[in-house]
């Protein structure tokens, strides 16, 4: 037990401007019938829980396929007076659940959860992530995206009910400033 203990103390600050809950991950359902296709384009981010690699406004995400069959991300928002972006790979991980996917924004890190939750995929979508710590804790990540720079309250309010039914806390959930983006 004081390992544990110890060891929560050392990754603390590793998951700091994250979201973390006790115990293992909850296992939402994803999209049925999912089409990866359909998907692929430019999305915004409407809501969030709070991520520290996500600290400033107009954030968005597009996606295209490579010629290898991987997806490229490529990620940006606006943040200290300038456009900051990354790029990374998305992988489906196992054909029978292709709404499970895996983001990698560099060649050294493993891939981590995307699950795309829903989707409707012309106006909005609710994408889940979430890594165990040795089971003894969990760091979560959700987003509310829509292909528009805002979403009607009745589709956020949708969004946080389906996430809060499948055991994902939402209540530290923030919208992301999308005013003055397209200038």
């Amino acid at each position: 037990m004081a390992f544990n203990a110890l060891l929560l103390i050392l990754l603390l600050p590793l998951v700091s401007g994250q979201v973390f809950h006790w115990g293992p991950c909850p296992e939402p359902p994803v999209q049925s019938g999912f089409d990866i296709y359909k998907y692929l384009g430019r999305w915004f981010e409407i809501q969030k829980l709070p991520a520290s690699f996500e600290k400033g406004k107009c954030i968005e995400a597009n996606y295209s396929l490579r010629a290898d069959g991987t997806i490229k991300v490529f990620n940006s928002e606006f943040r200290r007076g300038q456009v900051k972006s990354i790029e990374g790979t998305a992988v489906v991980q196992d054909i029978r659940q292709p709404a499970k996917l895996g983001v990698s924004f560099s060649y050294f890190t493993p891939y981590s959860p995307y699950w795309v939750l829903y989707t409707d995929y012309v106006t909005s979508a609710m994408v889940y992530s979430c890594t165990d710590v040795l089971r003894l804790f969990h760091v979560d990540f959700a987003w509310i995206l829509g292909r528009a720079r805002t979403l009607p309250a009745a589709t956020i309010n949708s969004a946080k009910i389906m996430f809060t039914t499948n055991n994902i806390d939402v209540s530290k959930m923030n919208p992301t400033d999308q005013q003055g983006c397209d200038k």
